[in-house]
């Protein structure tokens, strides 16, 4: 594949995250920057909170994109929903649980830990029996799809747990939004954020966020001023609120902001549950070729993430070599564990644009090459068919 004259290599992304950007997106962030409290621009801004209430299935008034990745998603929901001394009920199953946790305590909250081994979801009877312990709690939180592991939790009946203790439900769907059926309002969320750079498509930067009544109730009437001045939500909605009453909180990024625009509008052609459709099949397809080659899934079928695919490494195969190699030698990026899962597995991502049967095929046949050249016991040529079997039936 030859390397565009900038020395920028155009990849195939298959890890977890960023996902390949369709060029519709790239074009229209290429299109002129103008003010970001243009009227024009204002009215990009309401299409984008629309369409977002769309992919998020709520009709939450306050749903914007916050002006930093994921990460800042997830301090902004906690940060204005926290304060000092609340007892917060933190679920930790994999790195991105333990970063709620982390943020919590800085903001003086008293955390109290749901620990679950990784690898596996949330388990509900753990929750609701630390919240009979800890019955005035305030708060829940949890990750919806754990991306350092790869497991799926079951938003709808932790949320429903937590609601019967009188909490607020603040739920990661960084890896989870425009993939894997989400619906805020159905399943009772209160506070919810996710990433731009995932099955949304679109390149990192902004974060999804999304509050109900009762949780901009909660921001309201704080006792103390939100920690951040940047992230407090009283000051943020000033801009992001009613059009006509809009006023400057921070330069927004403008560029950023069409591509993000574009990519929601994709997912609105395609049809939300289309897109859904779209990665579980290929997801099924992916699983089916890894297996047939000889490799293990890391996660139980029914706890998998649709948009990303947790593979145990080989037994005496070097991760970081065979990772390097499929870059190098495939333009193909996958990505390595993170925290106890560390050297145990590759994470595959399925992620948006990259969510394609070309993606999954390519991927099979670049994976088994390397392996069989590193010596891995793997069996050759039975990947493509397991997978396109998956497609065949579907189709059938």
């Amino acid at each position: 594949m030859q390397q565009p004259t900038s020395g920028i290599p155009k990849r195939i992304l298959m890890g977890p995250g960023p996902s390949n950007v369709h060029p519709r997106v790239l074009e229209a962030m290429a299109r002129p920057t103008i003010g970001h409290l243009d009227p024009a621009f204002i009215d990009v801004m309401e299409e984008i909170k629309s369409l977002l209430r769309y992919v998020f299935r709520t009709e939450n008034e306050v749903t914007f994109p916050v002006s930093g990745p994921g990460s800042a998603g997830m301090e902004m929901a906690l940060v204005n929903v926290v304060e000092p001394g609340d007892k917060v009920i933190v679920c930790r199953n994999g790195v991105f649980g333990g970063r709620m946790l982390d943020i919590v305590e800085r903001c003086g909250g008293k955390p109290v830990l749901v620990d679950e081994e990784w690898g596996r979801p949330v388990d509900p009877g753990k929750l609701e029996d630390t919240l009979k312990a800890h019955s005035d709690a305030a708060v829940v939180a949890f990750v919806h799809a754990e991306t350092s592991t790869g497991a799926l939790s079951d938003a709808q009946t932790l949320a429903g747990i937590a609601h019967r203790y009188g909490c607020l439900v603040v739920a990661d769907t960084v890896t989870s939004l425009g993939g894997v059926p989400v619906h805020i309002d159905d399943w009772g969320i209160d506070v919810s954020y996710s990433g731009s750079q995932k099955c949304l498509s679109c390149p990192p930067g902004l974060s999804p966020i999304t509050f109900n009544e009762r949780a901009v109730e909660k921001i309201r009437h704080r006792k103390t001023r939100v920690q951040s001045w940047f992230l407090d939500l009283n000051l943020v909605i000033s801009y992001w609120g009613k059009a006509a009453r809009r006023t400057y909180h921070h330069t927004a990024p403008v560029n950023a902001m069409f591509g993000l625009r574009e990519a929601l509008l994709l997912i609105k052609e395609e049809g939300l549950e289309n897109a859904w459709r779209r990665h579980r099949v290929n997801h099924l397809a992916l699983c089916a070729g890894l297996e047939a080659m000889g490799l293990q899934l890391a996660v139980a079928p029914e706890h998998r993430i649709p948009s990303l695919n947790p593979v145990r490494i080989p037994e005496g195969v070097d991760d970081s070599r065979v990772r390097s190699r499929l870059l190098e030698e495939f333009n193909l990026e996958i990505g390595a564990g993170l925290g106890a899962m560390a050297g145990k597995i590759w994470r595959i991502g399925l992620m948006g644009y990259s969510s394609s049967r070309e993606n999954v095929l390519y991927c099979l046949e670049a994976l088994e090459t390397v392996l069989a050249a590193e010596g891995a016991p793997v069996r050759k040529g039975e990947a493509r068919k397991a997978a396109e079997s998956i497609w065949n039936r579907d189709q059938g």
